[in-house]
């Protein structure tokens, strides 16, 4: 059984916090990992606490040394895999933790200690779900080579841009997490190795939790032995999985809820959880994003008339803003909503075949009548057309392709 240190002013049975460190091969790094964390743990953080080393098949004397400082240091323990793999490591050890909070971070220490605190006490308090270190964040210090710094840049803002993600550095390996939330999402996730904490975030994200971002103090360690190329290529598989285990409805799993907030006043009123407030904000939200939308479409339509025919530039016009269209009114308008990627934009895309039909009518009807019309005149009648497809797309997404809850 782990054993469990406390800190000097601490009584028992507060909330307690079990950090992971996942090792392989570090023989040499581990003591002096351990040593500043336990020191650092003992002396400023204010909950009851453990420390495991999850050894996950090291073919040094990685398990020896870890086993040395576990009998030296109080409050440390050990964890043997026979499969190597950091997302292994951290499933098992994590799934299997009786403490209230979990943690790991990288044995290299890159992450700089201070911000432990900051880390576990939004988790303690209750206020968030999960707790992690961005070296991206405002107020982030790092020190990297112009590689990392644009392979992480990069990765993060494809994460962003193909998922929506709102965390901003989802490979920090300084990250926290409420156990009894963490465990319905750990049933979910399959990968064994770098990819684990982008899945574990999405995850969390998809499902409604609350993730607070800290930002660290950040030395790369140019001892890293993570071969970059060949993670980047598993993580871009793995975005693609996440993709289609959200659009298939799959990536939802039951979590404990937390309340819903009190309103500090009787008649405060908790927009959007009633019928009337939700629908005041769906239509609200959609007619905004429709206004940008229509006027997008017609100046897209004007620069393309200028090179292609009518039907064509009202083609890819109506096509580019259909689709950044059905992206931010699944984002937005119907937030709550739990259709997948995939639905939203194949619904999208019959309603897009609609647009297109009429509106090219109504281009084609305006020639016809008037053959010498300029091209301002001639958007001005796709905009006007635009307005008709809008109010029916609204009325469909909203009661068939959007599910409720």
């Amino acid at each position: 059984m782990p054993q469990t240190s406390h800190g000097p002013s601490i009584a028992r049975g507060t909330t307690t916090v079990e950090f992971v460190v996942p090792v392989y091969n570090e023989e040499r790094a581990l003591p002096g990992c351990l040593r500043t964390l336990h020191t650092k743990l003992r002396e400023q953080l204010p909950f009851p606490w453990r420390i495991t080393v999850a050894d996950n098949a090291s073919v040094d004397r990685t398990f020896e040394v870890a086993m040395e400082l576990a009998r030296e240091l109080p409050g440390v323990d050990v964890f043997h895999l026979d499969r190597k793999g950091r997302g292994l490591a951290l499933r098992t050890v994590w799934g299997a933790s009786e403490a209230d909070i979990v943690a790991y971070m990288d044995v290299d220490l890159s992450t700089g200690l201070d911000g432990l605190l900051p880390l576990i006490a939004p988790l303690a308090s209750g206020h968030s779900d999960l707790a992690i270190g961005s070296r991206l964040a405002s107020g982030a210090r790092t020190v990297r080579g112009p590689r990392r710094e644009a392979i992480s840049r990069c990765y993060n803002g494809l994460i962003r841009l193909t998922h929506g993600a709102r965390f901003s550095d989802a490979q920090c390996g300084f990250k926290a997490a409420r156990t009894e939330v963490l465990r319905p999402l750990l049933e979910k996730t399959r990968d064994d190795a770098w990819f684990f904490d982008t899945e574990l975030l999405l995850l969390a994200e998809h499902n409604g939790l609350r993730i607070h971002e800290v930002p660290v103090d950040w030395i790369e360690d140019v001892d890293t032995r993570v071969d970059v190329v060949g993670t980047a290529t598993d993580d871009l598989r793995g975005l693609y999985r996440m993709a289609r285990l959200k659009a298939s409805g799959a990536a939802r799993v039951a979590l404990p809820r937390r309340p819903a907030p009190a309103a500090e006043h009787p008649d405060a009123v908790l927009a959007p959880d009633t019928g009337r407030s939700r629908f005041t904000w769906e239509v609200g939200c959609f007619v905004a994003i429709g206004i940008v939308s229509t006027i997008g479409q017609a100046l897209l339509y004007w620069l393309l008339r200028g090179w292609w025919p009518p039907v064509l530039a009202n083609l890819v016009s109506l096509l580019v803003l259909t689709v950044l269209n059905t992206e931010a009114n699944r984002r937005l308008t119907f937030r709550w909503s739990e259709t997948g990627v995939g639905r939203a934009h194949l619904g999208a895309g019959a309603l897009f075949v609609l647009g297109y039909l009429v509106t090219s009518a109504a281009v084609l009807l305006y020639r016809q009548s008037s053959p010498d019309g300029s091209t301002g005149a001639e958007a001005l009648v796709l905009a006007a057309s635009s307005v008709l497809v809008t109010a029916v797309r609204f009325l469909v997404l909203r009661l068939a392709v959007f599910r409720r809850p």
